[in-house]
């Protein structure tokens, strides 16, 4: 598909042995789920978490793993003292878990850019990975592939679109490839007027009409950042120029990506919003084990709408497309700013459409620099916060 080869080397094996990293948020747990209903096809070896000690030591009773780790490093202490496996800690724990050496297979569902760092170190480390993160590919995307590239690893999408591109692109030719659409819900907004998103809550932002997810890429979602994401991360993961990769807004959320060829034929994949089934695929490759997902009743289902998407009041969208075409450290530093921006709304500290205000200007300070580094790219996510909090604290921060 590119150098990349996205699902390369993902043959049967007797068994995958994975370091889930983020296994106490949605997509870990539901991994985990998938591993218990699966136990002669995975073994877990390695686990970790943000702070959610108990829930990690659930499940560490469950899967008996070898390692684990946890960001909060007052929080490792505490497990530490009660745990009957290694705990490390901090940022270098993590990417010892990504490290492990009795892991084949990384998943990699950490929310934000603390998951580059664990997922070059499994990349380089001869690690196939599972990527739910959509972070790595967003802000170091160019040195990530570059990576894959020369180790000639597995590299599998987890998001649900990514994984509808792979399936339909599976067996046809590339050289036939004419574009890509991805589908958007819409989020809970896009019927709203400007004035009335002016004026929308953290508890307004958290409602999705069709997924269940975590704070943060549910924020994104409404936003319409989420979808930005998934362009960058489709050009990555495809080698498909931007201008070939459109968006389409559906609100059912049942068609999960579209594929076009050169004789206008359009191939789509389809099912009930549940992410099961690409986690599954993600890790079962090329084989399809039977999942716990709905099947879907195109008679239940009723009526598919497509519309176009809105720019306008969602300029999130807008401005991935820009800072994907203008490369370099650019989506790196959008997508510093808009983790703060998110977490400051989150926290009550902005307004709703103060997020993409401070995206935008994030973006437009973001200086030129044309083949990062990995070091550069993380220095640039770095000082980016650092000026984006600023930015909340002295322009757009709410009186108490």
């Amino acid at each position: 598909m590119r150098l990349l080869q996205v699902g390369a080397g993902c043959g049967r094996t007797i068994m995958k042995i994975l370091s889930l990293l983020g296994s106490t948020g949605s997509i870990g747990t539901q991994t985990i789920e998938i591993v218990r209903r699966y136990p002669s096809e995975f073994r877990v070896a390695g686990l970790t978490t943000n702070a959610k000690i108990d829930v990690l030591q659930h499940q560490i009773e469950l899967l008996k793993p070898e390692a684990v780790a946890v960001m909060d490093e007052a929080k490792a202490e505490e497990l530490e003292r009660k745990a009957t496996v290694a705990v490390y800690k901090g940022m270098e724990g993590i990417r010892k878990i990504a490290r492990l050496e009795q892991a084949d297979t990384v998943v990699n569902a950490l929310v934000g850019s603390i998951g580059i760092e664990p997922t070059y170190d499994a990349v380089m480390h001869g690690k196939n990975i599972a990527l739910a993160n959509k972070e790595t590919l967003v802000a170091a995307g160019s040195v990530i592939v570059e990576a894959i590239g020369k180790k000639g690893i597995s590299f599998m999408p987890i998001d649900s679109e990514h994984s509808a591109i792979f399936q339909c692109l599976k067996g046809e030719r590339m050289k036939e490839l004419k574009s890509i659409t991805i589908t958007c819900s819409g989020g809970p907004f896009r019927e709203l007027s400007p004035r009335e998103m002016a004026g929308v809550t953290i508890t307004d932002a958290l409602k999705h009409p069709t997924w269940k997810m975590g704070a943060k890429i549910t924020v994104d979602s409404s936003t319409w950042m989420n979808k930005g994401f998934e362009v960058i991360e489709a050009h990555w993961l495809f080698g498909i120029p931007y201008e070939r990769i459109n968006v389409v807004v559906h609100p059912q959320s049942i068609v999960h990506s579209l594929v076009e060829f050169s004789d206008s034929s359009v191939i789509a994949q389809l099912g009930w919003p549940d992410m099961t089934i690409p986690i599954q695929y993600a890790l079962t490759h090329p084989q399809r084990l039977p999942t716990s997902a709905r099947p879907l009743d195109m008679a239940e289902a009723q009526k598919l709408e497509f519309l176009a998407p809105d720019t306008e009041r969602f300029p999130c969208l807008a401005y991935a497309y820009g800072a994907g075409k203008a490369g370099g450290i650019v989506p790196a530093a959008m997508n510093a700013a808009n983790e703060v921006a998110v977490q400051a709304f989150i926290k009550g500290e902005i307004g709703y459409l103060d997020i993409p205000e401070i995206i935008r200007r994030m973006m437009d300070a973001a200086p030129t620099h044309s083949h990062p580094s990995l070091q550069t790219i993380l220095d640039i996510d770095k000082g980016t916060k650092e000026k984006a909090q600023l930015l909340v604290e002295n322009d757009f921060r709410r009186q108490a």
